[in-house]
């Protein structure tokens, strides 16, 4: 039996819907596009010219009307992102929403909600838990050939000027959601959530040092896991040398990865503990030079609907990453340390909660 082709589409032809038109490109005709949607029809013509889109539209309610559409890779600035997936689920058409999925703890409660009465899925864009290294040490590690699990350290150090937050939604708690902590660390701390499972407590800090936003430019948190296991986590766009780190120690070998915006297995390395230099070797078998980015999740997304299931990441996965950040904002702003299934209702509401230190100073 042959695998079906998906029908999809892209809403928002910006920067990162080029990713996503790449997945799809590699998907082998597992899936096609059959639509682009933007506000600016200008641009989405030539989205669809560079990608070989037949149909070109400027609201996403009318491809969803003409019921040829399997799958909506949602593109748009965050504000948007659940009030669109609602739209889909509503439909019966899986949505596959951008980082970050919603501006809120509450507002992912909702779509959660709305996942619930569809038939249809809601999944994350968290590419980072499909590249090689990645799935490897989740592999060895639940097959306890590294031990336990017991320090790791975290840090999304990037560096975005002032040019960067220009435009408009960007920097602002209302359109999205919140700073590094939400919009760019997000793709590092996932994968550390990924691999060292439940987390239950956060101590957090988070500063706008540097740039004119409303929301932080910089944080920090301690974190414990229900392993036991303890993390840092760093988050920034006010790092001019540029990196993107994840570093577990285990009882038997540290496994570290060092890169930018994607990863090939050259990046991570392994240190074996002492008497224990079988854990080399058991890294080094299957070395693949794939990076890890849009194909590998969009591959697994594929995998999954042909089996009749939740495509990855699913709405419970990324859950748990907001909690995670809706903990660290309200550990930050009320200095507070924050335990799982304990976010307070401001927190849950909105990411600033009560409001921000600095924004208490200015009202002062």
């Amino acid at each position: 039996m042959s695998q079906p082709s998906y029908r999809a589409a892209i809403v928002g032809t910006g920067a990162i819907a080029t990713a996503h038109a790449r997945a799809v490109a590699a998907s082998g005709g597992r899936a096609r596009l059959v639509a682009a949607i933007d506000v600016d029809p200008d641009r989405a013509t030539a989205f669809a010219e560079t990608w070989q889109v037949p149909r070109v539209h400027t609201e996403l309610a009318e491809v969803l009307r003409e019921g040829e559409v399997d799958l909506v890779h949602l593109c748009t600035p965050p504000q948007s992102h659940a009030p669109l997936a609602i739209v889909c689920l509503e439909a019966g058409v899986t949505a596959l929403v951008e980082k970050p999925p919603t501006l809120s703890l509450a507002e992912f409660d909702a779509l959660l909600e709305a996942e619930r009465h569809s038939t249809a899925h809601v999944a994350t864009v968290l590419q980072h838990r499909f590249g090689a290294g990645a799935l490897r040490l989740r592999r060895l590690a639940d097959a306890g050939e590294l031990g336990r699990p017991l320090l790791a350290t975290c840090a999304t150090q990037w560096y975005r000027d002032e040019a960067y937050y220009g435009v408009p939604w960007r920097g602002t708690w209302e359109s999205e959601g919140g700073g590094p902590t939400m919009g760019h660390g997000i793709h590092q701390f996932d994968l550390l959530l990924a691999v060292l499972g439940p987390w239950r407590e956060v101590t957090a800090v988070a500063a706008r040092r540097a740039r004119s936003v409303d929301t932080e430019d910089v944080s920090m948190a301690l974190v414990t896991f229900e392993s036991g296991a303890v993390a840092t986590v760093v988050n920034s766009v006010v790092s001019p040398r540029q990196t993107s780190e994840l570093r577990f120690d285990y009882e038997r070998a540290t496994v570290e990865v060092e890169h930018l915006y994607g990863y090939t297995d050259d990046d991570w390395t392994v240190t074996p503990a002492p008497g224990h230099d079988a854990v080399a070797g058991l890294w080094s078998k299957d070395h693949s030079d794939v990076p890890s980015g849009h194909d590998g999740w969009f591959a697994a997304v594929l995998d999954a609907l042909d089996g009749g299931q939740a495509p990855p990441v699913t709405a419970g996965d990324a859950r748990r990453t907001m909690e995670f950040i809706a903990a660290l904002y309200a550990s930050a702003f009320t200095g507070e340390r924050v335990r799982a299934g304990e976010v307070s209702a401001d927190f849950a509401r909105r990411m600033d909660g009560t409001g921000t230190p600095w924004e208490k100073v200015r009202n002062a």
